[in-house]
Formats: structure tokens, sequence, C-alpha cells
């Protein structure tokens, strides 16, 4: 196996090319421990595709498969570069939310960062999915543990809630799990908490489902970003520097589709007995 890490966002990956593993969803429970094995956001497999140069798998501490994930996919095009699997810069990477394409930038003959075509953002209720009316969810209340929030939903390939607040100030052990199981999001929700600090910088805490709160998520990061753009807070169309608590990300939404960058790196490589 590759441990690896894009801003924080710790997996742990296995070249699937030439093998299978059978239990996936059990693995990722077992393996994600981080007292008890090795220690993760969860497991990556990469995997031959017909439609791409590869295709990932990703799945969460509580073994739910993830449809996208931003920060492994560029780990994922590190390790095929770096590996001499794909010799491009530029590759395509299949995913359940589609394929993605991932441009690549290395230094001294390493990949050390990538950009991702995430494709557009997805507005409407149906599509993230969630139980609002409308044509799109935008600073929409919604009654959480007691407490009124205003919530921006926005799906990336995954269902995200956007909440303008201070994020420091959140019990998230507490108020992660409400949003997560809330009645109005039927596949269960990723929340961001978001503080803006200027026109072009906010900075980010996230509750992801399946996984609880994590250092950073790349796809919570564009949506955001988006439902920044969506609110008002920040123009669209720049670069947007969102800062987690595992590092930066700097994401760009556009009409036609979100751009996240960011790092990607490898901790170590191993063996484990299964």
């Amino acid at each position: 196996f590759f441990k690896m890490q894009g801003c924080g966002n710790d997996y742990i990956y296995f070249n699937c090319l030439n093998q299978k593993i059978d239990n996936p969803e059990g693995l990722s429970v077992r393996l994600s421990d981080r007292h008890l094995s090795i220690g993760g956001d969860g497991v990556v497999l990469i995997c031959p595709s017909d439609k791409a140069d590869a295709r990932m798998r990703m799945f969460n501490q509580d073994g739910s498969e993830g449809k996208m994930c931003g920060n492994a996919i560029r780990c994922v095009a590190k390790y095929l570069y770096d590996k001499g699997l794909v010799n491009k810069m530029t590759m395509t990477i299949d995913t359940l939310s589609g394929v993605k394409t991932v441009s690549l930038v290395k230094m001294n003959g390493e990949v050390q960062m990538a950009t991702v075509d995430m494709g557009p953002a997805l507005l409407s209720p149906a599509s993230i999915p969630a139980k609002f009316g409308g044509d799109r969810i935008v600073s929409e209340p919604i009654t959480v543990g007691g407490e009124e929030y205003r919530i921006t939903c926005v799906s990336m390939g995954n269902p995200h809630g956007v909440v303008f607040c201070n994020p420091d100030s959140l019990d998230l052990e507490v108020v992660g799990p409400l949003f997560e199981h809330h009645e109005k999001f039927p596949e269960r929700l990723n929340t961001e908490f978001i503080k803006v600090i200027d026109r072009n910088t906010l900075k980010m805490r996230v509750w992801e489902r399946g996984s609880g709160e994590t250092l950073a998520c790349g796809t919570g990061a564009c949506a955001t970003t988006v439902a920044a753009v969506l609110n008002g807070y920040c123009p669209q169309d720049t670069d947007i520097t969102v800062k987690l608590r595992g590092g930066e990300l700097v994401i760009r939404y556009t009409d036609e589709a979100v751009y996240l960058t960011g790092s990607a790196e490898t901790v170590y490589e191993g063996i484990i007995e299964i």
C-alpha cells in the first residue's frame, strides 16, 4: 500500500491495476483506525479503466463508497505518473461522478501539485439530493439541533451543504452528525462551516459523511467557493484560497467548471497482511 495525502486529507492507496481486492468496504473500516491499524480518512483503489487512463474508487472510514474525492484524485494522478504507469502531464481519471481531467505540476522529476477539472457545479435540489423547493438552495433557513442556520447546497459529485458562520466556535462532534443525518438529505450530507476572510480568502472546517471532521476536503472546498460566489462574498472566475486545517487549496469557479489546485504527497509505502 501507499499512504498519500493532499492538504492533510490522507488515504491508504492500493494499486489494483493487476490485482483485485475483495471487500474494500470492510478493508477501509479495518485499516482506517488510527490507533490499531495504518490510519487514514479511508481507502483508495487505483483500478483499470476502459474510458480513462485509470479508475479511482474511494471508501470512507465507515466503509461507504464516495463518488468523488478532490484530494485523493490528485494523489492517484501523482502515483500513476511517478511510478511510470501513465506518462502524461495531463491525464484522465474515471470516478463514480464521471471522468475528470488532472493536470500535473512536477519539481525534481516528481509531481508536487495538480489541478483537477471537477466539472460543473450542480445546484438543483434533485441533483444534490435535498428536499427543498425551487431551482437552487441558496441561504435557505434550516433548523438543526434546535438552532436555525442558513445553508447553501451544491453537488460536486457528492452532496454538500455550506454554512457561513464562525467555524471555530462550533462543536463539530455534536453539530456535524446532525447535519449529516438531517431528514432533508436522503443520501446524507457533507457540511462545510465557513468564515469569509476577504473577497479572495475563505476559512473552512468540514464534517464529511462517513468520516467525521477531516483536515481537508477537496470537493468541499469547491462547493464552498461556489456557495461564496452565489452569496456575493467572492467574485466568479477568480482564484479563491480556501484555508483548511490541513493546508490551503485554490479554487476557481467558472460557468463551465470548477477547478481545484492543491498539493499531492507520498507519506510512505508499506506492506500489511489482510
